[in-house]
This record gives structure tokens, sequence and C-alpha cells, in this order.
């Protein structure tokens, strides 16, 4: 990059500015301030050493600054720092109380949906032991139902065995009452003649 300076202005303006520019990277130099014045070499040598006699008395002055001024800027830049640290600890201060009610607003949902959690476990676990217990007396009622069907199906074959045992008994008594018929009726036609016999004779 080019370190020459404008061709305009006075060969002092030129060498000063030239010297400035240089001097924020390195040492200016009667050469340096020369080509990039734009200027003879006296040119150069005067108005540089002015412009480094003029920079060496405003360090002076800066040096020299009066106590009490610096005393001053020392206790502004304490309380300018005081303060800043006062607003840091504040800041700190609101952070970590948000920090803290976020951490208890997190802490009391964490509750509530434990609770909730709870609450719903305990209907779950109180509605399933409930319909256990309906399930268990409907397989004992099933089971009792079972029985008395089966308790009837055996009285239904011991009457059906009865019935046939009585109509067989009936058949029987039929039979016997036929055969007693029989017997009466034999008797009596054997007797009926005898009878209209003797009745002929007398």
């Amino acid at each position: 990059m080019s370190e020459n300076v404008s061709p305009t202005g006075s060969a002092r303006d030129r060498v000063y500015a030239a010297a400035e520019k240089i001097s924020a990277e390195r040492n200016p130099t009667v050469s340096s301030v020369r080509e990039a014045a734009g200027v003879s070499n006296a040119d150069a040598t005067r108005y540089l050493k002015a412009w480094r006699e003029e920079n060496a008395v405003a360090g002076s002055r800066i040096v020299a600054t009066p106590q009490p001024l610096l005393e001053q800027a020392a206790r502004l830049t304490g309380s300018v720092w005081a303060d800043a640290v006062a607003l840091a600890a504040e800041q700190h201060a609101a952070l970590e109380a948000r920090w803290a009610k976020e951490g208890q607003d997190k802490d009391t949902e964490l509750g509530e949906l434990v609770a909730d959690l709870d609450r719903i476990t305990s209907e779950k676990n109180a509605q399933a032991a409930a319909l256990n217990a309906e399930l268990a007396a409907a397989v004992t009622r099933a089971e009792d139902a079972e029985g008395r069907v089966h308790q009837a199906e055996a009285a239904a074959v011991s009457a059906r065995s009865d019935a046939g045992t009585l109509a067989n008994d009936l058949a029987a008594a039929r039979a016997r009452a036929d055969t007693l018929q029989q017997s009466h009726d034999a008797l009596i036609q054997r007797i009926t003649p005898q009878a209209d016999e003797t009745g002929n004779k007398k």
C-alpha cells in the first residue's frame, strides 16, 4: 500500500501528514517522509524535526498532568468502577432471584404433576380392584349357576329314571290286574253253569 499523501497543501502540512501516517506503523525517517510527502530533502528534514519536537512537547504535557487532576480522574474512575460493580451485582442478584423463582415454579409444577400422577395411579388401582372384585363375583355366580345346572341335569336324569321305573311298575301292575281279571272271569264262568244246572233240576 502506498504511503504517499495528497500533493495538495503546504510542504509542512504534507510532511506532518506523512509523519503521522508512517508513525502508525514505524518510526518515520527523513527519506520515508520525503518520499511520502513529495518534498525536498531540506523540507523533509526541517518539518520532520518540528513534528518530533511538537510531539515531544505534547507528550511532556501529558506526563506533566497536575496531581489534583490525576487524583480527580482516579476518583472518577473508581466511582465509575464502583457503579459498574454495583450494577453488575444488582443484575447478578436479579438474575439469581429470577432463576430461583423459575426453579421454585418448576419444583411446584413438578410436585403438582407428581401429585396428579399419584392420584391417577390410585384411582386406576381402585378401579382395577373393583373390576377384579366384580369379575370374581361374576365367576362365582357363573360357577354356582353351572353347579345348579349340573344338579338340575342330574335331577332330570334321576326323574327320567324314576319315571321309567314307575312306568315299568305300572305296566307290571296292569299285567297282574289283567291276569287277575282273567282269573276272576274264568272262575265266574266255571261257577255260572253249575248254578243254571241246579236251577233246572228244581
